[in-house]
């Protein structure tokens, strides 16, 4: 009861602190669907860099679309994640960055590789302290109406995955302890029945690390991430693949089937862009993306960091 009591007051303090009137306005192309999702990456910063810009712009948009709920595809807290759930940098990198009134709507998380630099657990046991942070395991799925007033409304099925146990630097480093001893074929049974079943019309999965990306990093990650995921993706026809640690925005497609692979730029601090073969679109700028759905379309739209939307995906079934 002290820790909900803690948090409550230091966010009261962080919305009083804040200028409720930023500078920014909504970009008159945006897209407002009947559901509206925001989806941030490689955010936590501490507010530093462009973090807290990009929450009052989040903000500025919540205002506008009323998002159903927001999803965070890893990194939240750079660099040695958090320690429990009551360390300093939940408030420092989420509860004090993200407080606009329209904000305050469920978050689902998943882990990225400085999540595993700490303690895995508490940023899963955060959902008992938080009212709107919702992750209940290291990788899970839910179903969403695109109207819950309509009975047969369309709906979605989301998939949140754990890239980093799936990929062997993760499993061998000592950097990364939560990681060590994960069995790859757990997950992916579990995800193998998750879309086997999934009678939805759209299929979106998310996680950390990205499939398909053009960067600086080390091609092997994507390699392991391809030889686990891609079958199973392309064996049940997924839409949409989004990922984050490249710090930059990319939308890629490889020609052999019809699925988007999408990295969310960083809300906090970039990357230069790498184009490849696969680009259909990539940008240096911070920022977050919004992604809504209308009966028989879904709009991906690349937000930047000064609350222009860039570039956008349309999907239609």
């Amino acid at each position: 009861m002290k820790t909900k009591l803690f948090y409550a007051v230091l966010f009261w303090v962080g919305v009083s602190c804040t200028n409720n009137s930023p500078d920014y306005t909504v970009d008159s192309k945006v897209h407002d669907g009947d559901l509206n999702i925001f989806m941030l990456s490689d955010a936590g910063r501490n507010g530093s860099y462009d973090q807290r810009k990009i929450g009052e712009i989040m903000g500025v948009y919540a205002d506008k679309l009323g998002p159903e709920f927001v999803i965070s595809s890893g990194d939240l807290f750079h660099y040695q994640g958090v320690q429990s759930t009551s360390d300093p940098l939940w408030w420092s990198n989420f509860e004090s960055i993200y407080s606009h009134g329209e904000l305050q709507c469920p978050w689902y998380g998943v882990l990225g590789n400085h999540e595993y630099r700490g303690n895995t657990q508490a940023v899963i046991d955060y959902s008992n302290i938080s009212r709107r942070w919702n992750m209940p395991a290291r990788y899970y799925s839910f179903s969403m109406p695109i109207d819950d007033d309509d009975q047969d409304s369309e709906s979605i099925r989301f998939v949140f995955i754990d890239t980093a146990p799936l990929i062997s630097k993760y499993q061998e480093e000592e950097g990364y302890p939560d990681a060590r001893g994960i069995a790859d074929s757990i997950q992916l049974q579990w995800l193998d029945s998750v879309l086997r079943v999934s009678s939805e019309k759209w299929k979106v999965v998310v996680g950390h690390h990205p499939v398909y990306s053009y960067d600086g990093k080390d091609d092997i990650e994507q390699e392991e991430l391809r030889s686990k995921l891609e079958p199973v993706f392309r064996k049940y026809g997924i839409d949409v693949y989004f990922s984050g640690h490249i710090h930059t925005f990319q939308h890629l497609r490889t020609g052999t089937d019809s699925i988007d692979y999408v990295v969310n730029g960083s809300a906090s601090l970039q990357r230069a862009p790498i184009s490849g073969e696969y680009t259909k679109y990539n940008s240096e700028n911070t920022g977050f993306t919004l992604l809504s759905f209308d009966p028989g379309i879904m709009n991906i739209s690349f937000v930047n960091s000064q609350g222009l939307v860039e570039y956008e995906i349309q999907r239609k079934k």
